[in-house]
């Protein structure tokens, strides 16, 4: 579960206070995974890293009492100067994981060929997304967190190897994907929210929450 009590989350852009969350108050209950729509511009990155751990509120509580993913496509936990191969055995020994598996699992997922022995910072975008990936797959957590706006890779093969692993990993587990397209929540997410002006609206079905989002838009 996570669960945020009355959360405020703000930033100052140059000109104006941006309001992310204002005291809001909402749970995210295992087996219920949800999609949260929001536009451009409305937090939407912001709100998946407070549910990870790498943003602080301004004021209230986070509460997590399950194992919460960090984002998809989050690369701040590990070190471009070194390899893939290196980071894969330092993230393992991290998370109490056998290093040998998660460096295997990672490199047939990614298929990155001699590049795996090759610092990240090498990397093309695309071979980073598809590293990133690969490592979050590579541990099974409870809450799995999906930020659209995150960088994807266009590799066929790749995107269908993880994909079918991401389908089968969320089987038994919880996704929270945030969004500004309905149509991509619908391959996740029964229910869903709307994130506007620092509140976010919850509801049982999509439906309720696209006819709210189209009716704001």
């Amino acid at each position: 579960m996570i669960e945020f009590q009355g959360v405020s989350k703000s930033f100052w852009t140059g000109k104006q206070r941006k309001v992310i969350l204002d005291r809001a108050s909402f749970r995210v209950e295992l087996g219920n995974s949800i999609g949260i729509l929001a536009e451009n511009g409305a937090g939407k990155t912001t709100l998946i890293n407070m549910m990870a751990g790498l943003e602080k509120p301004d004021e209230g509580i986070i509460r997590k009492t399950s194992r919460v993913s960090f984002p998809l496509g989050f690369m701040g936990g590990v070190n471009s100067k070194i390899s893939a191969h290196e980071n894969c055995r330092y993230i393992a020994r991290l998370y109490g994981l056998d290093p040998d598996y998660v460096e295997s699992f990672c490199r047939w997922v990614c298929g990155l060929g001699e590049y795996f022995e090759m610092p990240l910072a090498t990397y093309s975008s695309g071979m980073r997304s598809r590293f990133s990936f690969a490592l979050l797959l590579s541990i099974e957590f409870d809450i799995y967190l999906i930020d659209e706006g995150m960088p994807a890779t266009s590799d066929v093969e790749f995107n269908r190897k993880a994909g079918n692993i991401l389908s089968e990993r969320l089987k038994n587990a919880t996704v929270v994907i945030v969004s500004h397209s309905a149509q991509t929540l619908q391959k996740f997410c029964r229910s869903a929210a709307v994130l506007k002006n620092g509140n976010l609206y919850q509801f049982e079905t999509l439906e309720e929450a696209k006819r709210l989002y189209d009716y704001q838009a």
